[in-house]
């Protein structure tokens, strides 16, 4: 088939190469370059230094409303275009353009979790699964027919940036399976369910500010979501003090080794590898810290240069 491709960020990269591997990839679309660093450099985007790298038409269009910045895609006329995580919205005559239609990858179990953050989302809400769904794509947020799903457990050992990258390689596999059913006319696309729909807001940066007054569990998933971004953060005596890896302790354990004195972010003793910290409910063991200007660090390493018994978080 003749596919154009859409997408801009890292997570997008697994779909795009299986398709340069399988397909025929007759252009590209990614957004405009964006400022990074210190420096405030214009820098490509993931998706952009791929497409330049296999000598592929690219096109970084501020808005796909005008016809001009229509104008790439229609002389490509591809049979489908596959949107991941491009960031623009398709207006509707990007959406007809196709002869298939527009298919996008969104990284959850549709209708659970549309929007901007699905990823996180899943993880603070405590789900036990998460996934990839490839969409027949219309006019609505994420609200399409559903062309198939493929599944994932989330454990406790998983972060926003280990979910994020199971995901891209699960939804580039699927997104292959998708388009050969679409190719032969064998799969169509399942209206999404009203029931259980879910709404996954953009993260904001205030989100990442632990309130110790918590439950440790909350807390925990807190932590896991936003590692590597926005990552949890909290203060020590005025200071900023980033936290990256944490886990609530079991119920068994605080009863037995918690006084209830402590106030929610007290240090309450620390360990060979982690700090015990009260929390509203619960205590949570803090194993992987950041100072301001410095880099993540072991407890350990953290704890040989401050007293922390005794001390206050937040």
């Amino acid at each position: 088939m003749r596919i154009a491709f859409a997408g801009t960020p890292e997570f997008a990269l697994p779909a795009f190469a299986a398709l340069t591997t399988h397909h025929q990839v007759v252009g590209v679309l990614t957004q405009p370059d964006r400022p990074q660093g210190r420096g405030r450099k214009l820098t490509d985007g993931p998706v952009k230094a791929a497409a330049l790298a296999a000598h592929l038409p690219l096109a970084q269009p501020q808005s796909l409303k005008g016809e001009a910045g229509r104008a790439p895609l229609a002389a490509w006329n591809p049979d489908v275009l596959v949107v991941v995580a491009y960031g623009l919205i398709l207006p509707a005559e990007v959406l007809r353009l196709p002869r298939l239609g527009c298919v996008n990858i969104h990284a959850s179990l549709l209708p659970r979790w549309r929007g901007a953050a699905p990823i996180q989302r899943a993880i603070l809400a405590g789900d036990p699964e998460s996934g990839v769904s490839i969409m027949q794509m219309d006019s609505g947020l994420d609200t399409g027919p559903v062309l198939l799903q493929r599944r994932c457990a989330i454990s406790r050992d998983y972060t926003g940036g280990r979910l994020h990258d199971e995901l891209s390689v699960l939804g580039a596999t699927a997104l292959l399976a998708a388009l050969d059913g679409l190719e032969r006319g064998s799969l169509t696309g399942v209206p999404q369910p009203q029931q259980g729909a879910t709404y996954a807001a953009k993260i904001d940066k205030a989100e990442s500010r632990i309130d110790w007054r918590r439950d440790a569990l909350d807390i925990e998933r807190q932590v896991r979501a936003f590692n590597p971004w926005p990552v949890a953060e909290t203060t020590l005596e005025g200071e900023q003090l980033r936290i990256f890896a944490a886990r609530a302790e079991s119920s068994s354990f605080e009863t037995l080794n918690t006084p209830k004195s402590f106030d929610p972010g007290s240090i309450i003793s620390v360990q060979d590898d982690y700090m015990r910290v009260a929390c509203g409910t619960g205590t949570l063991a803090v194993t992987q810290v950041q100072r301001p200007g410095r880099r993540p660090m072991p407890v350990p390493d953290f704890s040989h240069s401050l007293t922390l018994i005794g001390r206050r978080l937040g």
